[in-house]
């Protein structure tokens, strides 16, 4: 990321005080990790917001604000939405949480008419969006680091569907048990996403996408876009960033991916679908667990969650804006797994991973890297040194 603002001419400073400027933006990871720096901010009569109050600042300001919210599928919607709306000429502008496999960008600018945003649950971050159109693709128990349980989520989404105005939309799946609570009473317009799913959709990407197509398919249907163009426009989707990215083939001969599910739930339903596309691969999963507050919550769900994986092998817990806990680890994970019947192992760093990556699967075998933190760089690194 440094090199990419580089190249743009971005000046890069050192860590460590808030120097002069006429406005600070500050990531979550500052509150944890520098709290000294943005109380000093704070301190001065200069501008101080989070990056989402910036986001939200300026995605308010579009006539029709299309914010994509959900524990899961989030950036894959959104980047199919900002597909849709641009192959039919309407100039979305947007922001998408990876980066967008066509353009190799996270933002599109567009014009003032369209914003698409993809909205983040964590700290309640999507609160500072004001939709005329919330998609709700999902909701689940995630982030138990700041919430105390789903209901406490649900609440959160509840005071973002209700700054729906009375004229706008909300996109759902109705019969989802979790969203119920969020969407009775509201004002506005409440639409089924599932009414729109299609399993005759033929897409670039993984099948388990198509319920995210039928989510696109709702708001293009609101937005009176011909559904043959929308579909048109989502068979050519190319996918984002992450999320199961083709990445190379290793020396062995076997093919790497990675994504980016992190979640129990993502990661079982991803694998489910590389298994129903890759019926006779033998799958190896370079999984790496994400914060140690959710692997210790969710310890139960992880052991399940590779059901359909025929190896897994485990990094270190990424801790990200934590600090480590001794009590929860990626040793204890593996055996969990292996308590499931699966093949499972813990190894000791990135490099490990690599060289495992490298080294193990053979010709026909089809590996993952999977997880939120920099899995991604293992798998890389055993391409580049085969």
């Amino acid at each position: 990321m440094t090199t990419d603002f580089r190249k743009k001419n971005v000046h890069l400073i050192e860590i460590g005080r808030a120097h002069v400027a006429d406005v600070y933006i500050y990531s979550d990871a500052w509150l944890t990790k520098h709290p000294e720096v943005i109380e000093e901010m704070k301190s001065r009569a200069t501008p101080a917001m989070s990056f989402y109050e910036a986001l939200g600042s300026i995605a308010n300001e579009s006539k029709c604000l299309i914010a994509v919210a959900g524990a899961h599928g989030k950036t894959t919607t959104t980047a199919m939405l900002i597909d849709v709306l641009e192959s039919v000429g309407l100039n979305p502008t947007g922001w998408v949480g990876s980066l967008r496999a066509k353009t190799k960008s996270n933002f599109r600018a567009g014009g003032e008419e369209y914003f698409i945003g993809e909205a983040d649950e964590y700290r309640q971050h999507f609160l500072n969006y004001t939709p005329k159109i919330l998609v709700i693709l999902n909701i689940d128990a995630d982030h138990l680091d700041y919430y105390k349980n789903l209901a406490d989520i649900q609440t959160a989404f509840r005071k973002l569907a209700q700054k729906v105005h009375q004229d706008g939309f909300v996109v759902c799946d109705t019969s989802d048990k979790n969203v119920e609570s969020v969407i009775t009473g509201l004002t506005c317009t409440v639409v089924d996403y599932k009414q729109y799913f299609d399993p005759q959709l033929k897409l670039k990407v993984l099948k388990l996408h198509q319920i995210n197509a039928a989510a696109v398919l709702a708001v293009a249907d609101i937005l009176k876009i011909d559904l043959l163009l929308a579909k048109k426009a989502l068979s050519e989707f190319s996918g984002t960033w992450r999320r199961f990215e083709y990445k190379g083939k290793t020396k062995n001969g076997a093919e790497v991916y990675d994504d980016y599910a992190h979640h129990p739930l993502e990661i079982s339903t991803t694998l489910k679908s590389v298994r129903e596309q890759f019926p006779d691969k033998k799958i190896i999963v370079a999984f790496h667990p994400h914060l140690y507050s959710r692997t210790k919550a969710f310890m139960n769900e992880f052991a399940n969650a590779f059901g359909d994986a025929d190896k897994v092998v485990i990094a270190p817990i990424f801790a990200a804006r934590e600090i480590p806990d001794p009590t929860v680890t990626s040793a204890i994970l593996a055996k969990r797994i292996q308590g499931e019947g699966k093949d499972a192992q813990a190894l000791e760093s990135l490099d490990a991973v690599a060289d495992f990556i490298k080294k193990e699967p053979k010709k026909g075998d089809l590996v993952i890297t999977m997880g939120a933190g920099d899995i991604y760089k293992a798998g890389e690194a055993a391409l580049e040194t085969k």
